[in-house]
């Protein structure tokens, strides 16, 4: 009888030089473009009504067909309107593009760990 193995998903982060590197860079300024497009199209109205600003680190994770596969806060901004604003805006953005060959020769699930943050002037930018 053979015995089925499970085969554990080969997870890149893409953050620091990794996420200068060709292979990645396009597709995560199409990423961030749309997460940013989405995000200050659905600013928390309870953060621009009480000025709430600050930042927090989220990582995103994408399955090679684009999917979400998680997305978890790993730093809060302390403020939990804005931790919950940055999770629901990477559900709206999603599903995206699907990974590229050239990423899919060494990753099975792309993680983007970025900073999120929620400025005064209602506007949401993402760092490296």
């Amino acid at each position: 009888m053979k015995k089925a193995y499970q085969i554990t998903p080969r997870e890149t982060y893409v953050r620091g030089a990794k996420a200068r590197e060709h292979r990645f860079a396009a597709y995560l300024d199409a990423w961030r473009a749309k997460v940013e497009r989405i995000g200050n199209l659905n600013y928390p109205e309870e953060a621009m009504r009480n000025n709430t600003t600050g930042d927090l680190l989220l990582d995103v994770a994408i399955n090679p067909d684009g999917t979400l596969k998680s997305v978890r806060v790993l730093r809060s901004s302390g403020h939990e309107v804005l931790d919950e604003a940055a999770q629901n805006i990477v559900r709206l953005a999603a599903p995206f593009p699907p990974l590229t060959e050239a990423i899919l020769e060494d990753t099975d699930v792309l993680h983007i760990p970025r900073i999120w943050q929620f400025k005064s002037g209602s506007t949401l930018g993402l760092t490296r």
